[in-house]
């Protein structure tokens, strides 16, 4: 390959651009990012950067030196409008072209909105560092309230910031318990009791009609007709991957790019991140992760793919974290409501615990709560193919 173009500047774009630099590709290599920002980090974006505590100058994830040294073509703040497999280019919104003998796709997704809530101020999605900042204004100036629609990590985690502002937080949960389908109604149930302990108002088994105001947002209201004051609502519904501009070329889209278990969408495309669906052969599953470490460990794996030709399997145990007031949250492999469950260390009403996950006699999933060290003993079981007997038997011995 001559020329590679990197679709999305984002933490998987920028790990697939490092490692073909460090594996030894020579030739030209673009990078095109919607954002006018180089590549940066997000999890502080609903934790350090939104409190305060750290400037948006801490989120860049390589400082220029580093950026510099890739020898890239950096298109930013550019949209790309379309892919062309047969000619090989990707052409962008401003109606150049650039053109490619293999692609990296890294374009992420975007959160999911309220219809009726666009262009009201005071409404708000977290996605970006510009979101960030935005929300961050609005909680400075000192709201009588703060709802956060939808429960999962990103709203919990901007709920706790928001509470750790003094501010007054009402959450709202269309679910009876925040995380069952993920987590089970027991660990579910846990995390919503980390929230109420903290003074969040949290609303569950109730969704939102209707998001009002003049210019900027006045009131919530429910499914269950209460009504609530609002300043400040932040959106956490989810997200939809960016493949829109993919409409045509010849890919798979199907809740993201539908690649085979190696990462490859196409002779000559690779897909990495929040985009990328394949078939983890480790859980047996069609997987698309959110997940930051996802982000790193794909874009490096869909990267070799690229330049190699050799069609690796991409088998992760998909692990993440979420910060929330004194917790620190974690989550590796993959679990279901249904999966048998066990406390394996430490002790729920503590808030202080790591429970393990069991289905068809195997370990499948991890969860801690401040057990950083025993989530990555039971990932590393996870990761050589443990039973539930044996995982049963590691916490007995430990």
């Amino acid at each position: 390959m001559n020329a590679v173009v990197i679709v999305g500047a984002s933490l998987a774009g920028l790990r697939a651009a490092e490692t073909l630099r460090r594996d030894g590709f020579a030739g030209t290599l673009t990078v095109i990012g919607d954002e006018p920002h180089s590549p940066y980090d997000r999890p502080p974006l609903s934790k350090q950067i939104l409190s305060g505590k750290w400037g948006p100058d801490r989120a860049p994830l390589a400082d220029q030196d580093a950026l510099d040294g890739l020898d890239a073509d950096w298109r930013l703040g550019v949209r790309a409008s379309a892919l062309d497999l047969d000619a090989r280019h990707v052409t962008l919104a401003d109606g150049t072209s650039v053109a490619f003998d293999g692609v990296v796709i890294a374009t992420g997704a975007r959160c999911r909105t309220i219809a009726g809530t666009e262009g009201l101020g005071g409404v708000h999605t977290l996605r970006t560092v510009d979101d960030c900042l935005a929300i961050r204004r609005d909680l400075q100036a000192n709201p009588r309230r703060v709802v956060v629609v939808g429960a999962g990590f990103i709203g919990a985690e901007v709920a706790a910031t928001a509470r750790e502002l003094d501010l007054d937080v009402t959450m709202v949960e269309m679910a009876p318990v925040p995380f069952e389908r993920i987590l089970g109604a027991e660990m579910g149930q846990v995390c919503a009791d980390v929230q109420r302990d903290h003074g969040v108002d949290l609303r569950t088994g109730v969704g939102v009609d209707s998001i009002s105001g003049g210019d900027r947002v006045e009131r919530v209201v429910l499914s269950d007709g209460t009504e609530l004051d609002a300043d400040v609502v932040v959106v956490g519904v989810g997200v939809t991957p960016n493949t829109e501009w993919l409409e045509g070329s010849g890919l798979t889209i199907d809740n993201g790019v539908v690649c085979d278990e190696s990462c490859l969408a196409a002779p000559g495309v690779v897909a990495a991140g929040d985009i990328a669906r394949w078939p983890n052969r480790r859980f047996d599953e069609v997987m698309r992760v959110e997940h930051w470490d996802n982000a790193v460990e794909q874009g490096v794996h869909a990267a070799r793919r690229l330049l190699t030709g050799e069609p690796v399997p991409y088998e992760p145990v998909p692990w993440f974290w979420s910060d929330q007031f004194d917790r620190k949250i974690q989550l590796a492999g993959r679990t279901r409501p249904d999966d048998q469950t066990e406390v394996v260390t430490g002790s729920i009403e503590e808030r202080r615990f790591a429970t393990a996950y069991g289905r068809n006699g195997k370990l499948v999933g991890i969860l801690g709560f401040n057990r950083p060290r025993h989530v990555m003993q039971y990932r590393q079981l996870i990761n050589d193919g443990a039973t539930w007997d044996d995982a049963m038997a590691f916490a007995r011995e430990s």
